[in-house]
C-alpha cells in the first residue's frame, strides 16, 4: 500500500484541526477451540488464549500512534459468540465466563472486550438460553464486557421469542446497575442482521467465518467531513456528495495503513477497516453538526433523514473507492448521548425517538445510546425492539437497539454516563401498550426479498 506524501500532510491537518482519529484498533479472536465440558475447563482456555494472542496488541497500538502521529482512542478485543461455547457446560450461569473475559481484558489493557453474545434470529439452543439469561448479572458483574444478540435477520426473519425477552433482559439489567444509572445497558446491544467483523463496541464479536484471530480497525473523523461540507455551502448535492466521498477515501487510507501495520507487527490476519462516523460527547466531533452544515436548521428537523442519507451513502462509496476491505457497519452512527450535536437537539424538542427510528433506515445502525424514563415497561422497549428490527429485516441492512430504561429518571431529567458514553436528556417514549403484540411469540417470517439464490 504506497502512501504519497500529499497525503501524509492532509493526514497530519485532519489529526491537528478537524479531530481525526484511529476509534479503535480490535482484534477478533477465535475462541472455538475453547470448548470444554466443565466451566472451570473453558474459563482457562480463553483466558489462556487471549493472553497469548493480545498479549502485545496495546503496545503495538502505542508503537503505531507515536511513529504515525494518529491518535489511536481504544484498543479492543472482540471473541467469538460465547453462546458458542456454552451448550457443553455443566452449568447454566455463564457469569464465570464474562468474569475470565472481563480479568483477561483488565490484564492485556484493553478498555472493551466484546463476544458475549448470541444468534438467536431463528431459535434457542441451550448454549443461547443460558447466555440469555446470564447478560443482567454478567454486566453487573463486569467493567468491560460487552453482549450483543442477534434477533433478526433478512434470512430468517424476526424471532418474537427473543424479541420478547430482551425487553425483559434489558430491564433487568439497568435494575442491576441501578447505582450506576442503568450503564450495563450500554454496553449491551439487540441486532438484525449483525455483522461478523465489527469492530466498534457494543455490538463486536468475532464471527465463526472469520480467521483464527485478525485486526479489524474502526476509523472515525465526523469534524474533517463537517469542515469539507462547511468549505462549499452553496454547491449542489451532487458536488457535496463528491466532497463527502473524497473525505472518506482519505480517512480510510489512513486506517488501512494503521491496520495493516498492526496485523504485520502481531503475526495476524488483517480484517477489514469499518469507516464510520461516530461521534464523541467532545465539541466538534458531532454527526449531528454535519447534517447542520448542509443546511439543516437543527438536526431533527425536516430534511434530516434525505441529509443523513447522502452522508450515509457517500461514505460508503469513498471507503470501498479507497479499500477493497472496508466491512462492519462502515456509514454513520447516531448515538444520541455520544453526540453534543444531538444532545442540543433533544434539549430543544427538535429530536425525538420517532425521528430518530426514521434516520435509522437510512444510518449504519439503529436506535444508539438512546435514556428512557426508568418506569418504561418491559413490554415497550420489546416493541420498540421489534420496530427497529423490521426495519433491517425488509430493508436488508444491520439495524441494532442500544437503550437505557435509566432507573429512577423521567422525562426531562438529564443522566451523565461519562466518558465516551456521553450524557443525555431522559426522551419521552409512548405509553400505549403493545403488551399483547409482544406476547404472541413465534417469529414474524422473512419477508420476500430472503428468496435471493
Amino acid at each position: 500500500m504506497r502512501i504519497t506524501p500529499r497525503e501524509i500532510f492532509e493526514t497530519i491537518r485532519m489529526v491537528e484541526v478537524e479531530h481525526f482519529d484511529i476509534r479503535t484498533v480490535t482484534m477478533g479472536i477465535s475462541l472455538r477451540d475453547c470448548a470444554r465440558p466443565t466451566m472451570n475447563g473453558v474459563c482457562d482456555a480463553i483466558y489462556n488464549k487471549i493472553m497469548t494472542k493480545a498479549e502485545n496488541l496495546v503496545k503495538v497500538a502505542e508503537d503505531l500512534e507515536a511513529e504515525f502521529g494518529i491518535p489511536i482512542i481504544n484498543k479492543r478485543i472482540s471473541v467469538t459468540p460465547i453462546s458458542l461455547l456454552a451448550d457443553s457446560i455443566d452449568e447454566d450461569n455463564l457469569t464465570p465466563i464474562a468474569k475470565t473475559l472481563d480479568k483477561a481484558a483488565k490484564e492485556v489493557g484493553v478498555n472493551f472486550i466484546g463476544g458475549f453474545s448470541a444468534l438467536v434470529q431463528k431459535g434457542f439452543t441451550k448454549g443461547d438460553k443460558r447466555l440469555l439469561d446470564s447478560i443482567p448479572e454478567a454486566l453487573k458483574a463486569t467493567e468491560r464486557v460487552c453482549s450483543s444478540v442477534n434477533v433478526a435477520s433478512t434470512r430468517a426473519g424476526i424471532n418474537m421469542d427473543a424479541v420478547f425477552l430482551m425487553g425483559e433482559i434489558i430491564k433487568s439489567t439497568a435494575q442491576m446497575t441501578e447505582d450506576k444509572d442503568g450503564l450495563g445497558c450500554a454496553k449491551l446491544v439487540v441486532f438484525c442482521n449483525i455483522p461478523e467483523d465489527n469492530p466498534f463496541m457494543a455490538g463486536a464479536l468475532h464471527g465463526i467465518g472469520e480467521a483464527e484471530a485478525v485486526i479489524n480497525i474502526g476509523v472515525s473523523g465526523p469534524g474533517v467531513v463537517r469542515d469539507a461540507i462547511s468549505d462549499i455551502p452553496n454547491k449542489d448535492f451532487g458536488f457535496l456528495a463528491e466532497a463527502i466521498k473524497r473525505t472518506a477515501f482519505k480517512i480510510t487510507r489512513a486506517g488501512e495503513l494503521i491496520g495493516r501495520e498492526a496485523s504485520q507487527r502481531l503475526g495476524v490476519d488483517f480484517g477489514i477497516v469499518d469507516l464510520s462516523l461516530a461521534p464523541t460527547p467532545e465539541v466538534g466531533d458531532s454527526v449531528a453538526e454535519i447534517l447542520e452544515a448542509m443546511g439543516i436548521e437543527r438536526c431533527g428537523g425536516p430534511g434530516t433523514t434525505a441529509a443523513l442519507a447522502l452522508l450515509n451513502d457517500a461514505v460508503k462509496k469513498g471507503g470501498a473507492m479507497a479499500s477493497c476491505y472496508v466491512g462492519g457497519l462502515s456509514g454513520a452512527f447516531i448515538p444520541v448521548s455520544e453526540d453534543a450535536g444531538m444532545v442540543r437537539a433533544v434539549q430543544e424538542g427538535v429530536l425525538t425517538l420517532p425521528k430518530l427510528e426514521a434516520m435509522t433506515a437510512v444510518c449504519s445502525v439503529g436506535l444508539d445510546m438512546i435514556a428512557l424514563p426508568g418506569d418504561t415497561k418491559a413490554s415497550t422497549i420489546s416493541g420498540i425492539i421489534a420496530d427497529e428490527m423490521s426495519i433491517g429485516v425488509i430493508n436488508k441492512k444491520t439495524t441494532a437497539v442500544r437503550v437505557i430504561p435509566v432507573p429512577n429518571k423521567k422525562v426531562g431529567d438529564f443522566v451523565e454516563f461519562g466518558g465516551l458514553l456521553g450524557s443525555s436528556p431522559i426522551l419521552d417514549v409512548s405509553s400505549v401498550s403493545c403488551a399483547d403484540f409482544v406476547k404472541r411469540g413465534g417469529r414474524i417470517p422473512a419477508p420476500l426479498q430472503s428468496l435471493i439464490n
